[in-house]
């Protein structure tokens, strides 16, 4: 979830401008038979009364002469978002077994004008009062400024994929304190959420494959692994991949600094999601949770989420200057009052210096677990909400086993390191900006695409509380001429029909999900965006790239675990502290090997035997080395040198060196970074 900062009124809505803040952040008749039952995309029976799909010919299916699927790819999307905050924060449902006039109704609090509708009013989706009503007149709703509306009802989604859409990511997302100062009714734990958003997804699938004759036979499947979303795509359907976006996976916050969870609860959670069939997933959102730190928000917005997390953790965002190019957004540095009254007595935002812009909260150590989990079980890491310090520590770890199960799903990493996610075979796609934002970000990183050969998503985040593309007007150069074809000229679209209300992506914007199609021609009709149409359209081949080596990948085996270690030296000034040489391969990420504070000192491992030697990962503690080497020795005593440099950054670094047999293995430290010794996590020694 993300949407740009928006202005509300003070004062007497204090409670609702928070909670509008955080949430931003975050975030019938029976069966007739379709006109066209005899065509495989037609159902045999559909609801009526129903919404229209406005949209006529064959979805294309198969491969082009290579065997490739083309589709474009919605990586980012909340399905089903209207049952996680306690059930009233998105108003409407995307199915209803009784129809779309019970699908399509406003939650019960916006009625009869709207006026008790805080949240919609605050958002910008009306001036204080609103029609609640849906089905069939939708006078006000849904609307590409409302925010609190259902924008995924299922013939919607039928639509984007019937005007090219093949893969569809349905984030399962919550979040626990918004949930507690909403209306509701239901719990707020995020994991029941998550549960119940899964279970809805899975009878959406039901029930269409309902209309369509039975199990399987409908258009909407949900998908566990790159195979079955590629027979899927091949058939001409859509191939839905489970996610989670939320703020405090497997019960993993923390409270004034202390982890709320284990690794046996990371474990437990990793298995359930997993046998839920979810492949894709974020480690923190918003809020710093016990798993790593959050890429901040800016402005007014930024106060209220940092207001949040303090409400929810006990502390507010850290800052430090950036070690690097990257940063974290800047972070509004004045509370607006009707926000600081939510504060405890004595309590006030903190400011932050201008040139101090990272989160000083990186990937934890449970959080690293939690990734290490992940990559085991063939999932894929969503980048998107992680502080540039945890994003570059998640990069190093997967870099130096080469794992390239990695998302960036809405434009919310920071684009210098998009090679880095190219280079390991990961996938990218923005959000859904104006047709004009798209076109420009999708250009920024045009020439790489074209370097890795890669297609291109996009990330609508709907029902997300994002904000979408405004109306162009019918005049504007780019403006979309009704009907048109999809980019394969195979299916035609005209202006989209629900109930009495017909939409006009030029008059309305991106009201919903079903204009996505007319969007994408859109960007047809921008200058520079025939190619970038042409990149989207390779973009399902892509994620199905991403995921099957994803699926593929095995992690290395490291030949030092468990084996003797030693050291030139291990630093002792506490009996109840252990700082041994073993503690580096000893499996436990959380243990260590620490020297005495001079230059040069060493740590070794015995591997054994002789093996073929091509790689050493070390996984520094702050007490890294600016240099040093790779030593190998086929007897313990003659040594030679495989690998050296003289400007180690700490963190992860993995040497590796042309493969070759040697028993004994030796970082050599030469010259130290720091005041301290040298320290070790963790060493890898790999085959190559």
């Amino acid at each position: 979830m993300n949407r740009s900062p928006r202005r509300g009124p003070g004062g007497r809505f204090a409670l609702v401008t928070l909670l509008l803040a955080l949430a931003t952040l975050v975030f019938g008749a029976g069966p007739v038979p379709a006109a066209d039952a005899g065509s495989w995309w037609e159902p045999t029976a559909r609801p009526a009364p129903d919404s229209r799909i406005s949209a006529t010919g064959a979805p294309f299916k198969g491969t082009d002469p290579q065997g490739k699927v083309r589709g474009f790819v919605d990586a980012h999307n909340h399905l089903m978002s209207n049952e996680g905050f306690g059930g009233r924060m998105i108003c409407g449902q995307t199915f209803s077994p009784a129809g779309v006039a019970d699908a399509l109704k406003d939650c019960p609090e916006h009625y009869p004008d709207g006026a008790g509708a805080i949240f919609e009013h605050l958002t910008g989706g009306d001036d204080g009062k609103h029609d609640p009503v849906g089905w069939p007149t939708f006078k006000d709703w849904p609307a590409n400024n409302s925010l609190s509306h259902q924008q995924n009802y299922y013939a919607w989604v039928e639509r984007a994929w019937r005007g090219g859409q093949r893969v569809l990511v349905n984030d399962l997302v919550t979040n626990g304190l918004i949930c507690s100062l909403l209306p509701r009714d239901r719990g707020c734990d995020e994991m029941d959420a998550i549960r119940l958003e899964a279970r809805k997804s899975y009878e959406l699938q039901a029930y269409i494959d309902q209309m369509y004759g039975g199990p399987g036979k409908g258009w909407f499947r949900i998908v566990t692994d790159s195979a079955q979303a590629r027979s899927v795509i091949e058939q001409g359907k859509l191939a839905v991949v489970l996610g989670v976006e939320t703020s405090e996976p497997f019960g993993c916050k923390q409270i004034l600094d202390v982890a709320q969870c284990s690794q046996a609860d990371i474990d437990k959670g990793l298995d359930e999601l997993y046998g839920m069939g979810v492949r894709s997933m974020f480690l923190c959102h918003k809020f710093d949770n016990a798993l790593c730190g959050v890429r901040f928000d800016s402005g007014t917005t930024g106060v209220a989420v940092n207001i949040g997390q303090f409400l929810s953790t006990g502390t507010f965002w850290t800052t430090e200057k950036c070690p690097g190019a990257q940063a974290d957004n800047p972070i509004g540095l004045v509370a607006p009052p009707a926000m600081a009254e939510k504060l405890p007595p004595g309590v006030t935002v903190p400011k932050y210096a201008s040139d101090a812009r990272c989160n000083t909260r990186g990937l934890t150590r449970l959080g690293e677990y939690a990734l290490k989990g992940m990559m085991q079980r063939g999932m894929m890491l969503e980048l998107d909400h992680m502080s540039v310090k945890a994003a570059g520590r998640a990069l190093d770890i997967v870099e130096a086993e080469e794992y390239p199960g990695v998302i960036s799903s809405h434009s919310w990493m920071d684009l210098e390191w998009s090679e880095r996610v190219y280079r390991l075979g990961g996938f990218i796609a923005p959000y859904m900006h104006s047709a004009e934002g798209f076109v420009g970000e999708a250009a920024q990183n045009a020439a790489l695409r074209k370097k890795y050969g890669v297609g291109l998503g996009y990330g609508t985040d709907m029902n997300g509380v994002g904000g979408w593309p405004g109306p162009v007007g019918p005049g504007a150069p780019n403006a979309v001429k009704y009907p048109f074809r999809s980019f394969d000229g195979g299916t035609v679209l005209d202006r989209q029909v629900t109930g009495e209300r017909t939409w006009d992506l030029n008059t309305d914007g991106a009201a919903h999900n079903g204009l996505v199609p007319d969007w994408v021609e859109q960007i047809r009709l921008t200058p520079g965006g025939p190619d970038v149409v042409n990149d989207l359209s390779r973009g399902a081949e892509t994620y199905l790239t991403t995921w099957k080596a994803t699926e593929k990948h095995e992690t290395g085996v490291n030949l030092a675990a468990g084996r003797p270690a030693s050291a030139s030296t291990t630093q002792w000034w506490n009996p109840f502290v252990n700082y041994s040489p073993g503690l580096a391969v000893d499996g436990d990420s959380g243990t260590r090997w620490a020297s005495e504070w001079t230059d040069d000192q060493w740590w070794q491992v015995d591997l054994g035997e002789s093996r073929r030697v091509g790689r050493v990962t070390l996984d520094w503690e702050d007490a890294y080395a600016l240099g040093y080497r790779i030593e190998l020795s086929d007897d313990g005593s003659t040594w030679r040198t495989a690998w050296s440099t003289d400007a180690g950054d700490g963190g992860i670094d993995t040497a590796t060196f042309p493969s070759q047999s040697a028993r004994f293995v030796r970082v050599h430290g030469v010259k130290r970074a720091t005041g301290w010794g040298y320290s070790l996590f963790d060493v890898t020694v790999a085959r190559s």
